[in-house]
């Protein structure tokens, strides 16, 4: 069975849509204090519906059409609130570059961005949950460790899945006898019908026969990995082993995907930097009138099959034996503008636009030695930008961090698993979404 529903995104939209048309009717009928005409109303939706499209595509690119997880529901209502105010922008210069549609946006745009809003808001937060949606069905979870509570919290904390465990069985504190005898009556007496199980884990040879009978009770049995890989878009660590690697982090290469993504890189890389060479200057004399130092910084990064590349940024540190963040420095980190100079990273060949972000030699050493299987990440080219840095708000900087490395590890694996062009456009359209809201350092 499906945990989550497939068409979810399609609901989104729709709703979307739907709503949009609905805000703007309802921003009319407050602006006039009357239900609008239909000249009125079809006046503002024909010049509107060119907005919607350019909305909904930056709702697409603020990650609004992501899988509504519980960490996603957390930031919704500021999501949503930058995503309007972009829109808004967008909306004041569209009508005033385009008189023709005879629209004075001041008020009734103001009007319809708090409307809009609240509806949308309202939509995601607490209607979608109950739009489209199967009744929960009854399920077990059997499993051990961080993961298993991660993925019990999460399906019974969402509406959005179709699942509630009614009972997580830890593999590690349950003997034989306790499955057949406590266990085995929940599912019986619970009706139970779907079990999500980690059928790698070491304790579950023993309940095997005990399962197997289930099976002519018509109960589905769900890998506890696939799951958790579907809702939380990283793979998860206690499931990498030796077969784990043979089976999804061959190093052979896709031959379409690369070349395409070879041949982006390149003319990407040149528009990009023909671009930002506008820029140089500017960041030259800041650089200069800050402290007086070179302008570039190279650093030695590890590349792709361990292959040490020398990256070159706009120097952001002090020079000295205790160099410090320098006030021009920080404003190039916030805003991302010390990466600019990896463009010639990426037209050399050296890095890619998109690919797991390359570490420093020594902290790669560190986290070799403490945290197992880390070098495969050198099976890819390095990249300007990736899979974790989008989604995993914790990583570390510029120091060992074999916690929260952990964690990226998980979402660099992901990309491993699962790169393609799609995947690489959704990164880059998150990334354009990061830069843009200069979040992060």
């Amino acid at each position: 069975m499906d945990i989550s529903n497939k068409k979810e995104p399609l609901i989104l939209f729709l709703g979307d849509i739907a709503l949009l048309i609905v805000s703007l009717w309802l921003a009319l009928i407050i602006r006039y204090f009357e239900f609008p005409t239909q000249k009125l109303f079809v006046g503002h939706l024909i010049p509107f519906s060119i907005l919607f499209a350019v909305w909904v595509f930056v709702f697409f690119v603020a990650g609004l059409y992501e899988k509504h997880t519980l960490l996603l529901k957390h930031k919704l209502p500021a999501i949503i609130l930058k995503t309007q105010l972009t829109n808004s922008i967008i909306a004041i210069v569209f009508f005033y570059l385009i008189p023709y549609f005879t629209i004075t946006p001041k008020t009734n745009l103001f009007i319809y961005i708090l409307v809009s809003f609240v509806l949308i808001l309202a939509w995601r937060m607490f209607i979608l949950s109950s739009f489209g949606f199967k009744k929960k069905e009854k399920a077990v979870l059997i499993g051990s460790g961080k993961e298993m509570r991660e993925l019990e919290n999460e399906v019974n904390n969402n509406p959005r899945y179709n699942l509630r465990f009614v009972s997580a069985v830890d593999l590690d504190r349950v003997s034989e006898t306790d499955f057949k005898e406590e266990i085995l009556d929940i599912i019986y007496a619970e009706e139970i019908f779907t079990i999500v199980i980690d059928l790698k884990h070491e304790k579950v040879e023993p309940i095997l026969p005990h399962l197997y009978n289930l099976i002519f009770s018509k109960v589905e049995f769900i890998d506890k990995y696939k799951v958790y890989e579907e809702i939380f878009d990283k793979v998860p660590l206690s499931l990498l082993g030796y077969n784990w690697f043979l089976e999804n982090a061959s190093s052979s290469p896709k031959i379409m995907y690369d070349l395409f993504k070879r041949f982006m890189d390149i003319w990407v890389s040149i528009i990009l930097g023909v671009l930002s060479l506008a820029i140089y200057p500017f960041v030259y004399v800041a650089i200069k009138l800050d402290d007086g130092g070179p302008m570039f910084f190279k650093q030695d990064r590890l590349g792709r099959n361990n292959k040490i590349v020398r990256i070159l940024k706009f120097r952001s540190m002090s020079l000295g034996e205790d160099p410090e963040v320098t006030k021009v420095g920080r404003f190039l980190r916030k805003s991302r503008l010390d990466e600019i100079p990896q463009l010639w990273n990426v037209l050399k060949g050296d890095l890619s636009l998109i690919g797991p972000r390359p570490e420093v030699p020594d902290l790669v050493r560190v986290y070799e030695k403490e945290i197992p299987y880390y070098d495969v990440r050198h099976l890819l080219k390095p990249g300007l930008s990736g899979w974790a840095q989008i989604y995993h708000d914790e990583h570390p900087h510029h120091s060992a961090d074999v916690s929260e490395t952990k964690n990226k590890l998980a979402y660099d694996l992901y990309y491993l698993k699962n790169r393609s062009i799609f995947l690489d456009l959704k990164i880059a359209l998150r990334t354009l979404q990061i830069l843009l809201s200069r979040k992060g350092s």
